[in-house]
């Protein structure tokens, strides 16, 4: 998952005429232990992420990912993004990332549904007694 992110992050960021973009800096380190630290820069455009591996041996084991990465988009703005992945789950952020809408008031007469339903909670038991 992780290499199918940042290889689409990677594409998106590169124009087709920087296929020949050399790479200008690379590091790749990988530990017996589940670490690792990968970087590269090349073209304007600079990647860097490190994973460990957390809790080692126990049943609740996880790889623990931070990364980021920045580039110049083709109208001239900077764009930076950063990630994060745990057994949580992924949170990205970045500067063009999109933000959601505010939060919408709940409308009268679901309100008063939601209100209802909390008040008059269903019981199975006593719906299994009814006869129809």
């Amino acid at each position: 998952m992780k290499t199918i992110f940042v290889t689409l992050l990677i594409g998106a960021a590169m124009a087709a005429d920087d296929k020949t973009a050399p790479i200008e800096s690379q590091v790749n380190e990988v530990g017996l232990e589940g670490n690792f630290k990968q970087s590269w820069t090349g073209n304007g455009i600079a990647v860097q992420e490190q994973g460990t591996l957390k809790n080692v041996g126990q049943k609740d084991e996880a790889q623990v990912i931070q990364g980021g990465a920045s580039w110049t988009a083709p109208d001239g703005t900077p764009v930076q993004i950063s990630w994060s992945a745990d057994e949580n789950g992924a949170n990205i952020q970045g500067s063009h990332v999109p933000t959601p809408p505010p939060p919408q008031e709940i409308p009268a007469y679901i309100q008063r549904a939601l209100e209802w339903a909390a008040a008059h909670p269903y019981n199975e038991e006593a719906e299994l007694k009814k006869t129809y």
